[in-house]
């Protein structure tokens, strides 16, 4: 039943990109997962030009990598058939931050769309059904927000 609520809020946000990183060949334990994959996501986003602040492409390029990897994580619990409220905390969580880590990088527009959706992933991560939690409209629509902005610079992201 979790799974089937998350699964529903991504696919509302848009399933238009289904292709996953090339970089994700090797899956990472569980627990190592959230921290690794943000240090990584921080990493493409920070090679930004002299200016400082990673641009939109950039950006998009790197919540794109998170968006993959959180979707990966997502296919892992699905087919353990154990899905519980913890690991879907775990997955929300892991995308907050990865998603927060992008934002940094940046600013502008992106940037604060960026930082509303890790936001709302905060607040469906700490519910107690964060599947549920994640199945409402200010998260959709942040989403969207970021689907939109990313597109406008080139990318396709479907969070």
């Amino acid at each position: 039943m979790l799974i089937l609520a998350v699964s529903t809020a991504l696919a509302a946000c848009g399933d238009a990109d289904k292709a996953t990183t090339a970089g994700s060949t090797t899956p990472a334990p569980t627990s190592a997962a959230p921290s690794a994959v943000a240090t990584s996501a921080a990493a493409t986003a920070a090679s930004s030009p002299a200016a400082g602040a990673a641009t939109d492409k950039q950006l998009c390029e790197a919540v794109k990598k998170a968006s993959d990897e959180m979707r990966t994580e997502m296919v892992k619990v699905a087919t353990t058939g154990d899905a519980s409220a913890a690991d879907f905390k775990k997955i929300l969580t892991g995308l907050e931050q990865k998603v927060t880590t992008v934002a940094s990088t940046g600013d502008g527009k992106l940037a604060d769309a960026l930082r509303t959706f890790a936001a709302e992933a905060a607040k469906a991560a700490a519910a107690a059904d964060p599947a549920t939690a994640a199945d409402n409209p200010a998260f959709e629509k942040a989403g969207k927000d970021v689907n939109a902005a990313c597109k406008a610079a080139g990318v396709s992201v479907n969070l």
